[in-house]
């Protein structure tokens, strides 16, 4: 998930001191997108290894003095213009899913044993490994330092680096791709299940570098006189399931399967003399205030802080009119019923078409590759959809996909924890691109206050708001990778309807191609309900505005000109979730018998609002949809409805908790809000 990345010199290395700091700066910057919590360097020189890391993005990193030092102590410094020594420098950009940014143990890179590394991905059985490992020192609370652990643990009891490192790889699930750098070893350690490793360098010239994405490095060598490299100096691609140890003193490459059982001579032997491993030391500005750490935990509430009572009557919903032939009641916006007891959302219904494989074989045979090079861009946000998408993309269709995910701050543990297992089993790149999430979260912190201030059922999907801008992400990531087939997994049951509805916004059935689409009058309707809420509540003028608009934009009036695989596949509920968890040990959420939304940290909270207040949830309107198209019966859908509508409080909680909302006034303020169902029954 995070950003990882590295130069390695030699002594003879042409690179100048100045430009060895701007090739570091620039692939730090350029690592930044994958994650904004926290950032860490270590640096290799012939005695020693420096390790600085601090809560805060790579940015600010660069700029503090502590860094500068760092690596003004390590550089040749002999007016040569090359170093008196090899040089190898690691460093990580983070995204925090385990263990809080506020405890530096759980930055990176992390220490264990005698090596140093960096991670990108997540370990998820990290646990289970501890457990069955005691002997193995731990630090932090961070999955990333058990990989480090292990390599060293297998080394020490008298193995070859290459195979320790195989054993390490066969013990651990999930998404890994690490650089090590090692106290008694000339040697750095480039290993990677799923792909996300990049190398580019010359050993003529002393000089390689190494980064999470192919486009980092594309960047770094367009930078003009920066590196000593020709111009058609090529990027390497470290496959899923290879590794790479690089010599430090010749750059000589020993490159193996983690895979393969055949044993590799790789050459690393221990150094006479062990360098320090020393920790630099942060100064702390006056008026420091220490970062509040992004992880909360979902879990039962304490004893002396039982979860709240229901807001909804139960009683009062059950007696509201349905339709005769979905479960749609007569809270929807817009509803009607016909002589029969049938809404129009039934009666305007347009079944869902499947093309068929053969159709989406013929779209995909133009970009098919057949040399093993990425060839689509796949959605990937950790539910079962996407998930699933996934899965079928690389098995059944045998396409090279690269994964990315928009993480704007509500991309839950959980789900972070299933793309990992999807990818690090499938040997799939994947892309993360992190918003600024602190910031992301202040901004629906504000949201929501201000909705908490006047609630209003029309303004809930500006708490989302913020996740929109997946689309544009989605275009940009096309022009830097070059991979022109984009593909996302949209469940075209979906469809809710009522939350534009709210909003005054009459139900559009027309587009059977997309989830999301509005036509033009409707988006003036939209634009001028938001107006006036906005004018009638100024607790909406807050700093979120610049992010919710351009939201709007990505979500409404950007073309989307990508395919949806289940356009041409059927979807089908139970075999997604016996595959995933079958085949993946897929996770699913504590708190609700749904596999549905349990990766969208806003979802438990927005459909609790919808249930109290109307009586329905996105669970109606979904299985709704599964009525109409024939999957399912209307007594199995109250049935389910029954238990998905049942509050999620621990997930609520964690939701009010990570963006710093109060959560029992939260739930009171909802609670007290006027029933839509009262008002029918009273009619």
């Amino acid at each position: 998930m995070c950003g990882i990345f590295g130069v390695i010199a030699t002594k003879d290395t042409p690179l100048s001191d100045f430009d060895l700091r701007r090739t570091v700066d620039c692939l730090f910057r350029l690592s930044e997108s994958r994650g904004k919590e926290a950032a860490g360097i270590a640096v290799l020189t012939d005695d020693r290894i420096q390790v600085y890391k601090e809560a805060i993005s790579a940015s600010e990193m660069i700029r503090r003095p502590e860094y500068s030092r760092l690596l003004e102590s390590v550089r040749g410094g002999n007016g040569s213009g090359r170093l008196n020594h090899p040089l190898a420098v690691i460093g990580h950009s983070r995204l925090v899913t385990n263990g809080g940014q506020d405890d530096r143990l759980n930055n990176q890179p992390v220490m264990n044993a005698g090596g140093v590394g960096i991670h990108n991905g997540i370990v998820v059985n990290d646990e289970e490994i501890w457990k069955a490992f005691p002997h193995l020192p731990r630090n932090g609370r961070v999955d990333s330092e058990v990989i480090v652990g292990l390599i060293r643990h297998f080394h020490a009891a008298g193995g070859s680096l290459t195979q320790a490192v195989r054993q390490a790889f066969r013990i651990i699930r999930g998404a890994a791709s690490v650089a090590v750098i090692f106290e008694d070893l000339d040697y750095l350690l480039l290993a990677t299940n799923n792909g996300s490793l990049y190398t580019l360098g010359d050993a003529a010239k002393g000089l390689r570098v190494f980064a999470s994405e192919r486009y980092i490095l594309q960047q770094l060598l367009g930078r003009r006189g920066l590196l000593p490299f020709e111009g058609d100096t090529q990027i390497s691609h470290i496959r899923p399931g290879q590794a790479l140890l690089v010599g430090l003193n010749d750059l000589a490459e020993t490159g193996f399967s983690l895979n393969d059982e055949e044993p590799v001579q790789d050459h690393a032997k221990r150094i006479s003399a062990p360098r320090k491993i020393l920790e630099v030391e942060s100064i702390r500005p006056p008026g420091y205030l220490h970062p509040r750490s992004s992880v909360a935990v979902p879990g039962a509430f304490a004893p002396d802080h039982p979860a709240p009572q229901d807001g909804s009557d139960r009683d009062a919903i059950a007696a509201l009119r349905r339709c005769r032939r979905c479960i749609l009641p007569e809270t929807m916006p817009f509803i009607t019923f016909d002589e029969e007891g049938v809404c129009n959302y039934c009666r305007h219904w347009q079944p869902v078409k499947v093309h068929g494989r053969e159709a989406l074989e013929r779209i995909l045979a133009p970009y098919r590759a057949r040399d093993g090079r990425a060839d689509c861009l796949v959605g990937l946000s950790g539910g079962r959809d996407s998930s699933y998408g996934l899965h079928y993309l690389k098995t059944e269709l045998k396409l090279n996909p690269i994964a990315f995910t928009y993480d704007w701050g509500m991309v839950t543990d959980l789900a972070r924890r299933n793309i990992s297992r999807l990818c690090g089993t499938l040997g799939v790149e994947h892309i993360l691109v992190s918003a600024n999430i602190a910031r992301k979260r202040l901004h629906i912190k504000r949201n929501v206050e201000a909705w908490l201030k006047k609630p209003h059922l029309g303004m809930i999907p500006l708490f989302m708001a913020g996740d929109k801008q997946y689309f544009y992400q989605a275009k940009k990531l096309r022009r830097q990778t070059g991979v022109e087939l984009v593909l996302l997994c949209e469940n075209m049951l979906e469809r809710t309807h009522f939350k534009s509805g709210f909003a005054g916004v009459p139900p559009f059935m027309e587009d059977e191609n997309h989830v999301y689409t509005l036509p033009v009058l409707s988006k003036l309707k939209m634009i001028s309900f938001y107006g006036w809420q906005y004018l009638s509540n100024p607790a909406y003028l807050n700093i979120s505005i610049p992010d919710t608009l351009f939201a709007y934009a990505c979500y409404y009036l950007f073309t989307r000109d990508y395919h949806n695989l289940y356009r041409f596949i059927e979807w089908d509920e139970q075999t997604i979730e016996n595959t995933l968890r079958n085949e993946y040990d897929w996770e699913v959420s504590p708190d609700t018998p749904s596999t549905w939304r349990i990766g969208d940290g806003t979802a438990s909270f927005y459909n609790y609002i919808y249930f109290t207040v109307a009586g329905f949830s996105e669970h109606d309107t979904f299985r709704s949809n599964q009525i109409r198209q024939g999957v399912i019966t209307r007594e199995r859908a109250l049935e389910l409805v029954a238990q998905e509508n049942r509050p999620r409080w621990e997930s609520i909680k964690w939701y009010c908790d990570i963006i710093d909302v109060d959560f029992d006034a939260a739930i009171r303020r909802i609670n007290a809000m006027p029933k839509l169902y009262h008002e029918r029954r009273g009619r």
